[in-house]
């Protein structure tokens, strides 16, 4: 199979579990026979733009012509069997879908978070769950709060861009792959077809060291943001040490904007240990000597990475009990599940994964056995080749049929 990959990479600043996935998949298939190549921008290369160019990106947002150009004269020369979209924010915006319409290309998406409806994509405001803009035809909630990096005037592209290209996302589009299915259910009750809307769960590589023993701490591995619930997560810890410990120390891997708080927070203490950023390696080992992965998100996390990687390497999790975590966590057997913004449910939980040994042993196996039956590298191939096929047959179905949304105002004009 022929496929053309389209992605925005994310800042290289930040680690970004999106950039991972899509190297991952390329990999897979590469491997597996595929023939895929990658039609790319990246966030880093702003920064080398003039003044006036860095001033023209939230322009490009809703809309970018000469990326619609571009990838057409590509599409008609190489002609893949397919193309998988992943991001396209900030420099490639949904002129991708036109330019595939452009040259009669079926195209699959994944949906990595909420963009389809919420224009920061996270589903989360001022410490909670937020929906407001969840249903909404012109998303005036995000711009009215600013949820894009708390600024109403960088949330008005992403608004717009959400606005105007509905519809062309919604029928130009033959598979959406939901990773996740608590993400899909969202996007059903939010309006979006559900004929297009399969769930294919992010897998994780089989590459990394299996833990061997009991572990040597409690893992913390993410961005440092009150989003992935950091402060909830210290708030809890407080508690733990107030009554004695847990007998291993809690380790936080990462950096973020609440970077400078969490080193104060950790300073002199024994107990914790501020390590900062990782390369993938050294993650690897990091989860493989843990007692447990700590996830206590307060967002609706669409997958959950960390705590695949450590089911992989046969370690439990401590999980907020909402969003993805329900369905990746068996609450009892391959880890525990924390009432969402609960504190002392938090503690609780990690005071009982950590009290019994033998029993944790047992949860990091049966984590390894859930790994295996849905995560793997071989279930993720197969998810991804079915879901292409799926597409190029529902084009060529429509194509005998007529098929006239290209034509009707998807392709747009501009």
């Amino acid at each position: 199979m022929h496929v053309l990959v389209v992605h925005n990479r994310y800042s290289s600043a930040q680690p970004s579990g999106e950039n991972r996935v899509v190297d991952e998949e390329v990999a897979l298939l590469r491997a597996a026979g595929h023939r895929v190549e990658v039609f790319e921008r990246r966030s880093d290369d702003i920064a080398a733009r003039s003044l006036l160019a860095k001033a023209a990106v939230p322009l490009l947002v809703p809309w970018n012509p000469a990326v619609r150009r571009e990838l057409t004269a590509r599409l008609r020369a190489e002609r893949p069997d397919v193309v998988h979209v992943h991001n396209v924010f900030p420099l490639l915006s949904p002129a991708v879908l036109a330019a595939c319409a452009d040259a009669g290309v079926p195209v699959v998406a994944t949906l990595h978070n909420y963009t389809q409806v919420c224009p920061p994509g996270t589903l989360h405001r001022d410490g909670g769950r937020c929906t407001e803009c969840v249903g909404s035809k012109a998303s005036l909630p995000a711009v009215r709060h600013g949820c894009y990096r708390d600024s109403r005037l960088a949330t008005v592209p992403l608004a717009v861009s959400l606005t105007v290209n509905r519809r062309r996302w919604w029928s130009g589009v033959e598979r959406f792959f939901c990773i996740s299915a608590a993400q899909r259910d969202v996007l059903v009750r939010s309006g979006m077809p559900p004929e297009r809307l399969m769930v294919k769960h992010n897998f994780v590589p089989d590459a990394g060291p299996r833990r061997t023993g009991p572990g040597e701490h409690l893992l913390f591995l993410g961005r440092l943001a009150e989003a992935k619930g950091v402060r909830l997560l210290m708030t809890a810890w407080d508690e733990i040490a107030a009554r004695g410990g847990v007998g291993v120390p809690l380790a936080l891997v990462g950096a973020g904007p609440l970077e400078r708080e969490v080193a104060a927070w950790a300073a002199g203490r024994d107990d914790v240990r501020h390590l900062g950023l990782y390369d993938p390696a050294r993650c690897r080992q990091a989860v493989a000597r843990s007692v447990a992965m700590v996830a206590p998100s307060m967002a609706m996390e669409t997958f959950g990475l960390v705590v695949a990687e450590a089911m992989a390497a046969g370690v439990p999790s401590v999980a907020a009990g909402h969003g993805a975590f329900v369905e990746l966590v068996e609450d009892g057997v391959s880890g525990l599940l924390h009432r969402p913004g609960d504190a002392a449910s938090l503690a609780s939980r990690i005071r009982r994964i950590t009290g019994d040994p033998a029993r944790n042993q047992e949860m990091g196996q049966a984590a390894r056995r859930r790994y295996e039956q849905g995560f793997s590298p071989a279930v993720g191939l197969e998810r991804l080749v079915e879901g292409y096929r799926t597409a190029i047959a529902g084009r060529s179905a429509l194509a005998r049929g007529g098929d006239t949304r290209a034509s009707r105002g998807d392709g747009d004009s501009r």
